[in-house]
């Protein structure tokens, strides 16, 4: 396969590809449903025979932004679901917290809860979806399933809220939508309990699994250095070593009252990322019950009062006329 790369087209949209006899250059993605539509791959085949494979990636900008150029500030809001379908009251929260940074709103108490709450919920279910994937990609059918069960009670408490169970549109500027409903912080213990069962199940059959540990230790090691200059975030600067977390280096709700312990690796690679997932499912646990009694003794507004940006309760505006 000759590759021609010029400045005008540069990369793969210039490929000349040599063939002779059985071999062939097919492209894998990225809207293959097996390539989750993040990731070409330019295959070179020898009959049957996948002879090398050259990935490109970024085909994950889908023009959010532009989309953004044609709305109002609530509007765009349901976009910001669609950024990570596994995380979307995070992303939901992240947009309205730059929105109310930029127009100084005052979030009242009870909306800090129930945002605090929603944020931790959803980090369960979403590091619960990891394991369960990444156990299924490793070779660990059942742990998929387990997770799997253990994940539908978390959506079951974020339909009960939001009615939404993958997109969950949870956060508005200036509060949330909704307050919580009827046995809700019940049931959320209920859900604590399960997790760590699940958690507890999950632990026993992988942490000291010879055949799971021998295909994560050393793989995919970075080193503090890689991380620093990457960029790194989140779990992958974590297990290097690193102990920054954005909820204790620049906390924001309710952050600055909880009491939780930031995991950290040493070896940088795949096997310090999944311990530092079940770790941090522990510490999220722990933040939940500690949110779970500050919810009764708050106020009941749940957005914040500004005329200026943010509309007035419907029981405030609404009149009734008599005939």
């Amino acid at each position: 396969m000759a590759q021609i790369f010029t400045k005008l087209k540069p990369q793969f949209e210039n490929v000349l590809f040599e063939q002779d006899g059985n071999k062939m250059v097919v492209n894998f993605g990225p809207q293959h449903p097996s390539s989750h539509g993040q990731l070409r791959l330019i295959l070179e085949l020898d009959g049957e025979k996948i002879t090398k494979a050259t990935p490109e990636i970024g085909y994950l900008h889908r023009g959010c932004e532009k989309l953004g150029e044609n709305m109002t500030y609530n509007e765009y809001m349901p976009t910001t679901d669609r950024l990570d379908y596994t995380s979307s009251t995070s992303n939901n929260y992240a947009y309205a917290y730059a929105v109310e940074k930029l127009i100084g709103l005052e979030i009242p108490r009870r909306a800090q809860v129930i945002r605090t709450m929603l944020l931790e919920l959803n980090r369960v279910i979403s590091h619960v979806f990891f394991l369960s994937v990444h156990a299924l990609d490793v070779g660990a059918m059942s742990v998929f399933l387990y997770c799997f069960k253990t994940r539908e009670y978390g959506l079951d408490l974020m339909e009960d809220y939001c009615g939404a169970r993958l997109t969950h549109n949870a956060i508005r500027i200036g509060g949330v939508p909704l307050d919580l409903p009827p046995n809700w912080c019940e049931s959320l213990q209920g859900f604590i309990k399960e997790v760590r069962a699940t958690h507890k199940l999950i632990s026993g059959l992988l942490d000291s699994n010879r055949i799971w540990r021998a295909r994560l230790e050393n793989v995919g090691t970075l080193t503090q250095e890689m991380a620093k200059s990457w960029g790194a975030s989140g779990i992958m600067l974590r297990a290097t070593g690193i102990a920054y977390d954005v909820r204790k280096e620049e906390p924001y709700e309710l952050y600055p009252e909880l009491d939780f312990d930031i995991p950290v690796g040493s070896n940088g690679d795949s096997y310090d990322r999944y311990l530092l997932y079940m770790y941090e499912i522990e510490q999220s646990l722990r933040i939940l019950e500690q949110l779970i009694p500050m919810y009764a003794p708050t106020d009941t507004p749940i957005m914040a009062k500004a005329p200026d940006y943010i509309s007035a309760p419907k029981e405030d505006i609404m009149t009734q006329t008599t005939p």
